[in-house]
């Protein structure tokens, strides 16, 4: 999913993205509003849209005081979102298949930052373990991997 079709799904549930010159923030939601830093590439605005989308689709109230435990789930929770809607585990497979063999290879097929996907990873390491099967596939989350079964 990139940036454009990001975009339009907000357009559909009535949300409105300004790309503006923020400073301590790539991203920020308020109410059915949000702000994406302008001077990032596509692919970047794209994780931090995710983002917010998630913020908006799992967040109540303000959380910005990520000090207290439950505004820091669901913080977790809204990245959950967004790992779901970029990165999901069909989609690692996918890659596989493409002929990705490393996580910049992979992350360029997503059209996701590395970042995003190596916290993406770390997310899913966190759910499955070490590791998990997928169909045909066995996906090892530490380090990365995806090995067709025979």
């Amino acid at each position: 999913m990139n940036y454009e079709s990001l975009l339009e799904e907000a357009d559909s549930h009535g949300i409105i993205i300004k790309e503006r010159p923020l400073i301590a923030n790539d991203g920020r939601i308020k109410g059915t509003q949000i702000l994406i830093r302008q001077d990032m590439t596509d692919c970047q605005k794209a994780c931090v849209l995710a983002e917010e989308l998630g913020h908006y689709h799992t967040t109540t109230g303000d959380i910005l005081d990520q000090s207290d435990v439950s505004n820091q789930k669901q913080e977790r929770t809204a990245r959950l979102w967004a790992y779901n809607k970029m990165i999901t585990i069909d989609k690692l497979v996918a890659a596989k298949e493409a002929g990705c063999r490393n996580g910049f290879e992979i992350a360029e097929h997503l059209d996701v930052t590395e970042e995003f996907l190596l916290e993406a990873i770390h997310c899913y390491q966190a759910i499955y373990g070490k590791g998990m099967q997928k169909d045909d596939y066995l996906i090892l989350f530490e380090p990365l991997n995806i090995y067709k079964l025979v």
